[in-house]
């Protein structure tokens, strides 16, 4: 039984912080409205006075995936640290990925990415395509990493095949190299426009 006031257990922040503490237990398949309505001691339609769907409650835990502190100013940068957001939480690149898909989300690194395509001289329209691209392939690699880091886990993988991050539990290195020929192509459409 949850030790806190029925008042603090059934608020819009407590809703999330459940649900994240859901997410970092049992990742996105066991993110039930049922486990986060358990996880508050409170029954699962009290969760929809606050959220009026699931993907209104992913939104809101995409939003606390993602936060909404300072991004860095530079592109690379930028990438690097949304990258660094949504691995810090199981699943975190499908559950943004949704989000975004559906238009629940503000990404906060989008925004910081337009700012600096346009500082770099491009074209609001061209900063805005440039943004999206480098968001698009954050979040397709983020979101590939983790499932072979969850096949590798579970043993659904092909023992053949490394699935298993280098040492440093990261593949920064293929990231970095991806990331920066879309920066390269990003400054090259400057210089021919």
């Amino acid at each position: 039984m949850n030790a806190a006031p029925a008042s603090a257990r059934n608020d819009k922040p407590a809703v999330v912080a459940a649900a994240m503490r859901v997410l970092a237990e049992s990742g996105l398949p066991g993110l039930s409205m049922r486990r986060i309505a358990d996880e508050l001691d409170v029954q699962v339609s009290a969760l929809y006075w606050h959220f009026p769907n699931k993907q209104a409650l992913l939104a809101a835990v995409s939003a606390q995936i993602v936060g909404s502190g300072s991004v860095p100013d530079e592109m690379d940068a930028a990438a690097r640290a949304l990258r660094d957001r949504l691995l810090a939480h199981q699943d975190g690149a499908e559950i943004v990925s949704s989000s975004l898909a559906l238009g629940l989300l503000e990404l906060p690194a989008r925004t910081a990415l337009v700012a600096a395509a346009r500082q770099a001289g491009l074209t609001d329209a061209a900063a805005e395509v440039a943004a999206d691209t480098i968001v698009h392939y954050v979040i397709g690699y983020t979101f590939h990493e983790q499932q072979r880091l969850h096949a590798a886990v579970v043993g659904a993988a092909d023992a053949s095949v490394d699935l298993v991050p280098d040492a440093a539990g990261e593949r920064r290195g293929d990231f970095d190299a991806g990331l920066a020929m879309i920066v390269a192509g990003v400054q090259a459409s400057v210089a021919v426009s």
